[in-house]
């Protein structure tokens, strides 16, 4: 592969598939019980949703500017094409980051070509236009149309998403502790979408079976030739309700391809154990 790909664990791709793929990495960053760890590989979501289970805080941070230039800096020395799709830049200060990093870059290697997509895209609507982004490469398509045809990927990919315990959105500061409290005794589950790569309430329903139901419906109303799609589906240590979830839009939809995978760290760390969210193209993109 002539251009070089890079994203973040923001796009909650297994680390089979990044390395199969030759793909450059950007670990978040996970502090939890005294230690910082890199989302993705020194710490699997598995012990996080755990120790959150038991009432732990479990905080996280941006890659720091010397890991990413460390990164970039052998693909500017060889003047390799890379293209970084990054975590929306409403949800981290990643991409601020790169873009700084990338213009001390250019001062020392004015020819190296680096685009840096605010993908404002989360989990697996980012893994997904990375995952295009491996199609189109693989096909050897030209640098700019590639870069482009990414950009438009991200602006047309659709987050629809629900937790399981709103408590751990109020420790965020995503809602008030008292709606918390309030909605936990009437088994609330809020359901939330992306806006321009911010997470915005959508709707409450009460109960768990009512709240995938409309995820299902909301993406009839959304997406666009979604049996052409692969459609995502992350999960927070819920692999059964993520299945359950594919079954129903197999059986209203028609869809015959999906992507599942966990959702890291750094995202579950602020989502909760239980997090289920649904990605789909809003306008189907073929090239």
């Amino acid at each position: 592969m002539s251009i070089q790909l890079i994203t973040d664990s923001g796009a909650d791709l297994p680390q089979s598939y990044i390395r199969g793929h030759r793909i450059a990495f950007l670990p978040l960053v996970v502090h939890w019980n005294g230690q910082d760890y890199e989302d993705g590989i020194t710490i699997e979501p598995k012990q996080v949703y755990d120790a959150m289970r038991e009432g732990h805080t479990v905080k996280t941070a941006q890659p720091s500017p010397l890991a990413m230039k460390e990164l970039f800096l052998p693909y500017a020395k060889e003047n390799r094409p890379c293209l970084y799709i990054a975590f929306s830049s409403k949800l981290s200060g990643t991409y601020q980051t790169a873009m700084a990093v990338r213009s001390e870059l250019l001062d020392e290697y004015p020819e190296f070509r680096l685009t840096i997509i605010d993908s404002k895209c989360a989990s697996l609507g980012q893994g997904l236009a990375v995952m295009k982004a491996v199609e189109l490469a693989e096909q050897n398509t030209p640098y700019n149309l590639l870069c482009e045809t990414i950009e438009s990927y991200c602006r047309h990919m659709e987050h629809i998403f629900t937790v399981d315990n709103l408590d751990y959105l109020a420790r965020g500061g995503r809602i008030s502790k008292a709606a918390a409290a309030f909605g936990g005794l009437l088994n609330i589950k809020p359901l939330l979408h992306v806006e321009d790569g911010a997470l915005v309430p959508l709707e409450k329903w009460r109960g768990r079976k009512k709240v995938l139901k409309r995820m299902v419906e909301l993406m009839g109303e959304r997406g666009d030739d979604l049996q052409k799609q692969t459609i995502g589906i992350s999960h927070a240590d819920d692999e059964e309700t993520a299945l359950e979830l594919k079954r129903m839009i197999e059986e209203t939809h028609g869809c015959t391809r999906f992507f599942l995978s966990d959702i890291g760290s750094a995202i579950g760390a602020h989502a909760g154990p239980g997090t289920i969210a649904l990605f789909f193209l809003n306008k189907y993109i073929e090239i």
